[in-house]
């Protein structure tokens, strides 16, 4: 990979990370923050795998899918458990 791609990515993609946050702390609702929550959660994972595999450990690359699994099945919980709180619960 050629390093002088690597800079605008890390860039982007900590920009992209940045406004993720704004749009969680300034979401007019509950699901624009999971929704935002979830997108920064993302967005970790891809720098996580371009860290590693610009490092030379693209064996790493697992520890990014494992955040990714766990962001994912948060991200489930929380919502399951906003509409359970709403009384919109459909099992």
């Amino acid at each position: 990979m050629h390093e002088w791609m690597v800079i605008p990515v890390v860039v982007l993609l900590l920009g992209a990370m940045a406004c993720s946050l704004a749009r969680a702390a300034l979401g007019p609702t509950r699901f624009d923050r999971i929704l935002a929550a979830n997108s920064f959660g993302t967005q970790t994972v891809l720098l996580l795998s371009v860290y590693f595999f610009v490092s030379g450990y693209p064996e790493y690359i697992d520890i990014a899918l494992l955040y990714a699994l766990i962001n994912y099945v948060g991200v489930l919980a929380i919502v399951r458990y906003l509409s359970a709180r709403r009384g919109g619960d459909r099992a």
